[in-house]
């Protein structure tokens, strides 16, 4: 099975949160972090793209606006994956059983 290689980097859990539920809602980072019940750089790191989404996060998002922890752990792993991919070194190769 042959995997294609992005040619854009995914967008960020950060830049989805900040893009498609602060903004939108005119909702501050401060605001969000009070309802979340965490500290402030908590969401400023997330949002900048300094920190990754951890499980507990991805619950408390998927919480405050109607969607899953499975949607913002997904966008992060997308993130990983692609970053990994980039400065992965050659892979090895497809190890073939001989029957």
């Amino acid at each position: 099975m042959k995997t294609t290689r992005r040619t854009r980097p995914p967008t960020t859990p950060g830049e989805i949160l900040r893009e498609e539920f602060l903004a939108p809602m005119g909702m501050t980072q401060k605001q969000l972090a009070d309802h979340l019940r965490c500290d402030f750089k908590v969401v400023n790191r997330i949002v900048n793209g300094r920190s990754a989404v951890t499980a507990d996060m991805a619950l408390r998002l998927g919480a405050a606006f109607g969607t899953t922890a499975d949607f913002w752990l997904s966008a992060q792993k997308a993130c990983d994956l692609y970053d990994a991919a980039r400065a992965a070194g050659p892979l090895p190769e497809l190890l073939v059983h001989a029957t």
